[in-house]
Order: structure tokens, then C-alpha cells, then sequence
């Protein structure tokens, strides 16, 4: 059965967001191995923020937060409430975002690792926090969203931990790459296709 193909503008990326929620606290998971500590950042840095957003996303295509002008980036970290993971050295390796504006309900507006610290059981621990911080008193829902940027097992990860998958959205953003916004070798799982590439008009799909 054909399906509906969108044609994306070079110089574009195209996204398959994930949306995914629970609404009553999970199991807790097996505690993981390891030193890791959690750290409130109320009033963090605009810069040290970028740097670590970068860190943590450039990978897999973070942008959203580094396009934003200072003013509008302070106002967006001021509504949300950030933590910092660091590693038995005091090394920040992982970034918590929780959102609290909708009453009854928490976001993770932002949950991530450097490349480092994957695979360590590090992304266990944060999550544990994460639910540990989430899950207060009048809290009815906590819910997430991933896309098909981010790296291959974080809806596994995410539905592991005890988040439904409940809508999928499209979306088409200017390729930050081509913007100073991360450099242009980030993101190799998604080829940079810059403005007024054209294929071969006669090309078909099967």
C-alpha cells in the first residue's frame, strides 16, 4: 500500500516526533551500579547551559535551546526546573529538565547523557531521579517526547521505564547545521542536504 511521501526542502530536516506518558508512578527499577550525583541548577549560566546542551545533544541534532536569543533562553530555563548529573569525579555528564506549568502534570522537557556515560547504567539512575522528582503530591501525568533524531534506544529506554506511546507528529525544521548552530559534521545519521541540492528529476520509488 503506497503511503503519503512529503517532499522536505533542502537546506531542511524532517523529524518523526514520539510522544509517550504515564499516569500513575513506575516500578522502580533495579538500582544500577555506580557513583553518580544529582544537583538542583536554579539560576543556571546562560553560556555554561548552551555548552552542556551541546555536549549532551550535538549528536543527535539538539538545536532548539541553542538558536534561542539570550533573553528568550533565560525565560525558557527559568520556567523549568533543571538538574545537573554529575560522576564520582564531579564531571557533568547529564542534563533533567522537568516542566511543572500544567497543573497536575510534569513534562521531561529535556533528559540526556553525554556519549561517555552511556552505556554505564547512568541513564538508569537519572531516570530513577527523574521519577523520584516527578511523581509529587497532585501529580497525575508525566509524559515526554523523543524523535527520530535522538539516539536508536531512547523510546525502548522510555518504554522501559514505564512511558506509553500515545501520538506521533511531523515536523520540518531549518537544518541548524547550516546556521552555525552545531557545526556541520554533528548529526552523521542524518546527511546535511544544503539549500538547492536537486536529485534526478526521473527518479522513482518502489
Amino acid at each position: 500500500m503506497d503511503g503519503q511521501r512529503i517532499d522536505v526542502p533542502s537546506g531542511q530536516i524532517a523529524t518523526v516526533v514520539t510522544y509517550l506518558e504515564m499516569h500513575a508512578p513506575p516500578e522502580p527499577m533495579p538500582s544500577p551500579a555506580g557513583q553518580w550525583h544529582l544537583t538542583p541548577c536554579p539560576s543556571p549560566d546562560i553560556e555554561w547551559y548552551r555548552s552542556l546542551f551541546r555536549r549532551i545533544g550535538a549528536e543527535w541534532l539538539w538545536f532548539s535551546r541553542l538558536v534561542l536569543p539570550d533573553v528568550a533562553l533565560a525565560e525558557a530555563l527559568a520556567a523549568t526546573e533543571i538538574h545537573v548529573l554529575s560522576d564520582a569525579a564531579g564531571q557533568e555528564i547529564g542534563l533533567l529538565e522537568l516542566d511543572r506549568r500544567i497543573s497536575g502534570a510534569v513534562e521531561i522537557a529535556f533528559f540526556g547523557l553525554v556519549k561517555e556515560a552511556t552505556r554505564t547504567g547512568a541513564s538508569r539512575f537519572l531516570m530513577q531521579e527523574a521519577m523520584c522528582l516527578a511523581w509529587t503530591r497532585g501529580i497525575k501525568r508525566v509524559w515526554l517526547h523523543t524523535c527520530s533524531l535522538d539516539h536508536p534506544s531512547a523510546v525502548p529506554f522510555y518504554v522501559k521505564s514505564g512511558f506509553k506511546p500515545y501520538k506521533r507528529t511531523i515536523e520540518i525544521d531549518d537544518d541548524p547545521r547550516l546556521h552555525g548552530a552545531l557545526p556541520l559534521t554533528a548529526g552523521h545519521h542524518a546527511p546535511l542536504i544544503p539549500p538547492g541540492t536537486k536529485g534526478d528529476p526521473g527518479e522513482t520509488f518502489e
